[in-house]
């Protein structure tokens, strides 16, 4: 199995499932980097693992191309892909950010932005900036408000720095979707910091529904995703796909959908 950074509580859900088996799970951390991921999987194939689990739809050519040939079980996760090598497990992160743009929408703002990292590296993030931009043209608001900094994974100090950004570039701006909770909070400590009140001065919501954006003060407004469930169902899905091959079948593909939810807390 591989893992990028964040997603501790995935990994976690995925022991959880396999557990009992008798298999043991390897992992690989990517660090949101393609390449990255191509090297551990050439060196993790090679150990000859019964299935694979993969953080993500976005692959180098030659990655995907090992996938496919690998002639084992290959699970991909938290994306919802238009293309899956087999099997999927996840969610549109595009209508999740879409979604808390027409919930913040109905608590009547208008005027939004969107903090993301450089484009290119983190494909998720993508396409959560995709969500927020076709949410806001189905709404009829201005776009454009996008504050880019840092590469994935954005850091609380990448989160700090886009609202001072945002603040000197457009201050009529009345809420601030990030691309993570870790994100959000960078930006409502440096609101905090400057002495701007949330949500009076600028909104912010966030992007996960980690543990920081409930013990933060105010809460903040996410997008709350079950990590652990992804984990979970990726993994009981492969011990399925596994018990298939060792029969010498093959399981049919499938596209498991894990739920999310807006979670407006007072952040907004």
């Amino acid at each position: 199995a591989l893992n990028n950074s964040n997603f501790s509580d995935t990994a976690h859900g995925l022991a959880a499932a396999v557990e009992a088996s008798g298999l043991q799970v390897l992992l690989g951390y990517t660090d949101y980097d393609i390449a990255t991921e191509e090297r551990l999987l050439r060196a993790m194939l090679a150990r000859r693992p019964e299935g694979v689990i993969v953080t993500g739809g976005s692959h180098t050519p030659a990655a995907r191309r090992m996938l496919e040939t690998a002639g084992v079980p290959v699970v991909e996760t938290w994306d919802l892909l238009a293309d899956p090598i087999e099997h999927s497990v996840g969610f549109s992160n595009a209508e999740a950010t879409a979604s808390l743009v027409r919930q913040l929408h109905a608590q009547g703002y208008r005027r939004m932005a969107f903090m993301c990292g450089e484009p290119g590296r983190d494909a998720r993030g993508a396409e959560r900036r995709r969500g927020f931009e076709e949410a806001m043209r189905e709404l009829k608001l201005r776009g454009g408000r996008v504050v880019t900094v840092g590469q994935a994974p954005v850091s609380m100090a990448h989160g700090a720095q886009a609202v001072a950004q945002l603040v000197e570039q457009w201050p009529e701006v009345q809420a601030l979707v990030c691309v993570s909770d870790h994100a959000a909070f960078g930006a409502l400590m440096e609101c905090q910091r400057r002495g701007w009140a949330v949500p009076q001065r600028l909104a912010i919501a966030g992007f996960g529904g980690f543990e920081v954006s409930t013990v933060c003060h105010p809460r903040l407004t996410t997008v709350a995703v079950d990590c652990v469930g992804i984990g979970r169902s990726a993994g009981e899905l492969l011990l399925r796909a596994i018990d298939a091959a060792r029969k010498g079948e093959r399981l049919p593909a499938e596209t498991v959908m894990v739920p999310f939810r807006i979670e407006l807390r007072e952040s907004t």
